[in-house]
């Protein structure tokens, strides 16, 4: 029985990044094996040692063994990469150090969306997650400035084509509030680039407040304020890997 995997599906693991990018890597001559510069293709078992960029990396089983998943709440005005050319606070910023590997986040949130954004150790975990045929829903709190007619609520219902693509909600409430400002609670399944502000937006509708409360099984707790983190313990990792089972079959 073949216990190996390729080198660059056992780096997108540990969460270097994606597999494509993980060739590239081993291209560029960045990750060693036994003590032997990498070649693309090759695969590797339990019992080999590779080091990236000089760093060890943890053996795989423990990898898998130990996979980890943080629930962070994130504040608007920190910007979903590691590093910014411009100096901007990153929410990489606040979580804790990790000895092997390193924190990946699941999917993104724009600068101007708070709420729920999750990280893991394990990339592969991460990715599947996040693929467009995941189908896992989104739920987010949103403040609405202006009328909201029910014919709006049926068409974002229904769908528009927004950037060529059909986006819709799965699931309108009202929430709270008066007059103009009204909070409503909205899921997708996609979670595209900035989809819900676009979708209340070709109503002729401004969003003035979006907060992700929901990750498909994984709700954002109040004891999680601003700019914290709280690790998930295994029955809520179980969940997630679950969800991200049921799209993979």
């Amino acid at each position: 029985m073949d216990n190996t995997e390729k080198l660059q599906k056992v780096l997108a693991r540990a969460g270097y990044g994606s597999r494509r990018e993980m060739e590239t890597w081993i291209s560029a001559g960045r990750v060693r094996v036994n003590g032997k510069v990498a070649g693309i293709g090759e695969r590797v078992s339990d019992a080999d040692q590779i080091v990236v960029d000089g760093k060890k990396l943890a053996p795989q089983k423990k990898i898998k063994e130990e996979r980890r998943v943080l629930l962070y709440n994130k504040p608007e005005d920190e910007i979903c990469t590691r590093k910014d050319p411009e100096g901007r606070p990153t929410v990489f910023d606040r979580l804790p150090p990790i000895k092997h590997g390193r924190w990946v986040s699941v999917g993104r949130l724009d600068l101007n969306t708070s709420g729920l954004l999750l990280f893991t150790t394990d990339g592969e975990l991460a990715n599947k997650l996040t693929h467009p045929s995941s189908n896992i829903d989104r739920e987010y709190a949103v403040r609405v400035m202006g009328e909201v007619t029910p014919d709006m609520v049926k068409r974002m219902h229904e769908g528009v084509i927004i950037d060529g693509h059909l986006c819709r909600f799965t699931d309108i409430q009202y929430y709270a509030g008066e007059g103009i400002n009204q909070w409503y609670h909205v899921v997708v399944m996609e979670g595209r680039n900035r989809e819900v502000r676009k979708l209340w937006e070709s109503q002729g509708l401004k969003v003035s407040r979006l907060k992700r409360v929901r990750f498909g099984p994984i709700f954002i707790p109040s004891t999680v304020t601003r700019g914290k983190f709280q690790e998930l313990n295994k029955q809520d990792i179980d969940k997630l890997i679950k969800a991200a089972e049921a799209s993979d079959s």
